[in-house]
C-alpha cells in the first residue's frame, strides 16, 4: 500500500509505542487525511507479520462499516474480511478480519470470539464510562485474551464532558502516539485549503442555558430559529455559493434544519434535510444525490458531522452554535477533503464557533481540552475587497491580492466590531485545480525559443511556466527534469517544435501549488491523480511573467 508520508509515520509510532510495552494508542488524523487507508494497511502488515491473528474494526455506523471493508479488500483482495452488522444485514461472526458496528456486537461477544486486536474508528465517541456498550465490549474480549491491544483513530481525540480520552480515570487510551496538523497537511497538498467570510448575520446565544457543559437543545433551537434570522443567514450563503457546487448547513434543531432548507428552496436551489429521524431509505437516496451533484444543498440535525464522506463539498454553514470543540473541529473536517476542481472550501460561521474555538489548524488535544486557553482577542480582519478572513498582520489577500485599504488601528477596531476570526491560522495557499492547459512556443528576444505551459482552473485562473528546452546548462537541466517528471519520457526534445508535436505524451497534472521562497525564487509543486507530488524550484528571472 503507497502510503503517504504522514500515514506511514503513524503507524511507525504506533509499533514503537507497542514495542516499548505500552497497550491501547492513539492516532489523531484529520478528516480526509485517509484513516482507512491507515486501518487497513494497519491490518495487512499485524498479519504479515503473525497471519494467525484476529482483528475486529469497530464503529458506530454502517456507512463506515462499508467504507473500511470496501477500503481493505480494494487494497487486499485476498483478505480474510467480513462484516457484522445488522444495518447492513450481515453477520460474518467467524471472519479473521471483521468489521463490525458496536450495536450490533457489544452484547453478543459469544458470536464472534476471541480477538488479539481492536481498531476503533471515530474513537472519540467512546464514554468514560465503562458501563457502556463501548466498555463492556472492550471488558468481555479482555476476559477472552488479556494481551488484548486496542488503537483508536479519530480526528477529535476529546470530549466536552470529560476532556481527552487519554487522561483521566477510566480512560481507554494510554497516550496519543502520533498526531498529525490540519494546517500542515494543507499545505503539503493532501486537504483543501480553507477560507472563511465574515458574515453579516451572527446567531445571539448570550441567553441561552446550558447542561452537560452545552446549550439546552430545545433553547438553542429556540434562539436561532428566528424566520428573519434564517432568510438573512440563507441570503448570504446563497450570495457566497453560487460558484460553489455543494453546500453543507448544520442547523439547531429539527424545525431550525427544515426552515433553512425552505429558505434555500426559496432562493431557487435544490435542498434537503437529513437528521436522525431520516429512514434509511430516503437517507441512502438524498446522500446519493448531493453526492452525485443533483442536490445542491444539504441541511444536517446531530447527523454528518462524522463518517460523511462526500469530497466535493466546498461550502459549510455553520448554524449550531456549540461549546464543544470537537463537534466544531468535525463539522468544519467535512469541507477538508480534495476533489477535482476544487481549489478551497469557504466556512459560513454564523454561529461565531471560530472565535470560540480558534482556527481549525491549532486545536489540539491539549488546547481543546483545556477552555482557558482562550484568550478572546481578534486574530483576522474581513478583507475590503472580498470579505475574506485574513490574519491581521497580512497585507495582502490571498484570495483576491488586493491592497487593504486604511491604517492597521482601523482594521482592528473593524475586526472587533464584526467579530471576525479566521478558520486556519495562517496564511495557505490554495491548490490550483487544473482543468485544462495549453503548451505554446514563446519567442524570447536574444535568445531561443522556449515552451510555455499556462495552466488553467476554475473563474479564469490561470499560472504560467516557463520550460527551456533550447537552453543549455542549467535551465536545460530544469527543462529535462521536468518533462520526465511530467510522464514525457527520459529522453526530453531538443526543440519547442518537437515538444509540441510530442505534447500528448505528458501527463496533466490535476493540482498545483505555487509558493514564494523569497524575493529571488519560486517553487511550483504537481500534484497528479495517482497521489504523487513533483516539486520544481526556479529562480524569479527564470519564470514567465
Amino acid at each position: 500500500m503507497n502510503l503517504r508520508p504522514y500515514q506511514r509515520a503513524s503507524l511507525d509510532a504506533l509499533y514503537a509505542f507497542w514495542h516499548a510495552g505500552g497497550g491501547a494508542g492513539l492516532i489523531v488524523l484529520p478528516t480526509g487525511a485517509g484513516k482507512a487507508l491507515v486501518i487497513a494497511a494497519l491490518i495487512q502488515e499485524v498479519l504479515a507479520r503473525d497471519p494467525g491473528r484476529r482483528i475486529v474494526v469497530v464503529t458506530h455506523t454502517r456507512e463506515l462499516i462499508a467504507q473500511n471493508h470496501r477500503e481493505l479488500l480494494g487494497y487486499w483482495p485476498e483478505a480474510r474480511a467480513g462484516i457484522y452488522s445488522a444495518g447492513i444485514g450481515r453477520r460474518d461472526g467467524d471472519a479473521q478480519v471483521l468489521f463490525c458496528g458496536i450495536q450490533s456486537v457489544w452484547n453478543k461477544p459469544e458470536a464472534i470470539g476471541a480477538f488479539d486486536l481492536v481498531i476503533v474508528d471515530e474513537a472519540h465517541l467512546i464514554p468514560r464510562s465503562a458501563e457502556t456498550s463501548y466498555g463492556r465490549f472492550l471488558a468481555a474480549l479482555r476476559a477472552r485474551n488479556a494481551g488484548l491491544r486496542v488503537v483508536g483513530l479519530t480526528a477529535t481525540p476529546y470530549r466536552l464532558d470529560s476532556g481527552r480520552l487519554d487522561e483521566g480515570p477510566g480512560r481507554v487510551f494510554e497516550r496519543i502516539v502520533y498526531e498529525a496538523n490540519v494546517g500542515d497537511l494543507i499545505q503539503q497538498g493532501y486537504l483543501t485549503s480553507l477560507i472563511s467570510k465574515a458574515t453579516a448575520t451572527t446567531l445571539d446565544v448570550s441567553g441561552v442555558p446550558k447542561r452537560g457543559g452545552d446549550y439546552i437543545p430545545s433553547a438553542l433551537e429556540a434562539a436561532v430559529n428566528q424566520d428573519w434570522i434564517t432568510r438573512a443567514a440563507v441570503e448570504e450563503l446563497v450570495s457566497y455559493g453560487r460558484e460553489r457546487r455543494a453546500w453543507l448547513a448544520f442547523c439547531a434543531g429539527l424545525a431550525h434544519a427544515a426552515a433553512v432548507r425552505d429558505a434555500v428552496r426559496a432562493e431557487g436551489y435544490s435542498c434537503e434535510t437529513i437528521s436522525g429521524e431520516t429512514g434509511k431509505r430516503d437517507r441512502d437516496r438524498i446522500i446519493a444525490a448531493f453526492r452525485g451533484g443533483r442536490l445542491r444543498c444539504l441541511t444536517s440535525v446531530g447527523v454528518l458531522s462524522t463518517g460523511f464522506n462526500v469530497p466535493r463539498v466546498d461550502l459549510i454553514a455553520l448554524l449550531r452554535p456549540t461549546q464543544s470543540t470537537g463537534l466544531y473541529v468535525q463539522q468544519v473536517g467535512r469541507a477538508l477533503r480534495l476533489a477535482p476542481d476544487k481549489t478551497n472550501a469557504l466556512i459560513l460561521d454564523y454561529a461565531g464557533l471560530v472565535r470560540m474555538h480558534g482556527p481549525v489548524d491549532i486545536v489540539t488535544a491539549r488546547s481543546a481540552a483545556a477552555v482557558e486557553g482562550r484568550d478572546g482577542l481578534p486574530r483576522a480582519k474581513p478583507c475590503p475587497g472580498c470579505g475574506a478572513l485574513i490574519p491581521l498582520n497580512a497585507s495582502t489577500c490571498e484570495p483576491c491580492w488586493v491592497e487593504p485599504e486604511g491604517d492597521a488601528e482601523a482594521l482592528v477596531h473593524e475586526a472587533e466590531a464584526d467579530d471576525a476570526y479566521p478558520i486556519l491560522s495562517r496564511e495557505t495557499t490554495g491548490w490550483l485545480a487544473v482543468s485544462n492547459w495549453q503548451l505554446l512556443s514563446r519567442a524570447r528576444r536574444g535568445g531561443p525559443d522556449s515552451l510555455e505551459v499556462v495552466f488553467l482552473g476554475q473563474c479564469g485562473q490561470h499560472h504560467r511556466v516557463e520550460v527551456h528546452l533550447e537552453h543549455s546548462g542549467y535551465l536545460r537541466e530544469k527543462a529535462v527534469q521536468w518533462w520526465r517528471h511530467l510522464g514525457g519520457g527520459r529522453d526530453a526534445p531538443m526543440t519547442v517544435a518537437a515538444a509540441l508535436a510530442q505534447q500528448d505524451d505528458l501527463i496533466r497534472p490535476e493540482a498545483i501549488l505555487v509558493e514564494n521562497g523569497g524575493r529571488l525564487t519560486q517553487s511550483t509543486r504537481y500534484r497528479f491523480s495517482d497521489g504523487r507530488v513533483f516539486t520544481e524550484a526556479r529562480r524569479r528571472d527564470d519564470i514567465a511573467s
